[in-house]
């Protein structure tokens, strides 16, 4: 799996397995980062590898996030994403090269209690249904890496889905960051 797939879907940065949910219309609000998610921060990943993230401003409410294994430090992979608050959730929106079926992807992410950076994504399987059902408009989508599922619905009737806390199982945590000791945020 591509660190950059953690990202996109950690700020959606990121794709599970090739199972990718994306979006044929662009978010068209944004807000500011809250500033204490802007720096440095650690994880691991599946195989208890390091990894680095960097979160920064690149524009007015356009942010990078920079990803990279402690071990292969010039192996860094750079994503622009923005970000929105809707009702009680942060969104991470970014676009997603036409390998992975183009558009746009969505990550949810939160500042916990225990001052960690939680991302998630989209569930394919929840959205699907969620398609099946009638609740969200969407058509598979076949990428390169797996198949997918490309939503077509506007995004004030996915932000409507989203938000209906009986459509929780629709997020599936995907990375958990912390604060290096030594950086400052």
């Amino acid at each position: 799996m591509k660190t950059w797939r953690v990202l996109l879907m950690t700020l959606a940065f990121m794709l599970l397995g090739g199972c990718l949910v994306t979006f044929t219309q662009p978010m068209a609000e944004h807000q500011a980062l809250p500033a204490g998610l802007l720096g440095k921060w650690t994880s691991k990943n599946s195989w208890g590898e390091p990894l680095n993230l960097e979160l920064s401003r690149v524009g007015k409410d356009q942010y990078q996030a920079v990803s990279y294994a402690r071990a292969r430090p010039r192996e860094r992979e750079a994503y622009g994403f923005t970000v929105t608050r809707h009702d009680v959730r942060w969104y991470a929106w970014g676009k997603v090269p036409a390998a992975y079926g183009g558009g746009f992807t969505l990550a949810g992410f939160e500042l916990n209690e225990d001052h960690e950076l939680v991302v998630y994504s989209l569930d394919l399987e929840a959205i699907g249904d969620a398609a099946a059902r009638g609740l969200l408009k969407g058509a598979p989508l076949d990428t390169e890496q797996g198949p997918g599922l490309a939503v077509q619905s506007p995004m004030a009737q996915v932000f409507a889905y989203l938000d209906d806390p009986a459509n929780a199982d629709a997020f599936v945590e995907v990375a958990r960051y912390k604060r290096p000791a030594n950086a400052k945020p």
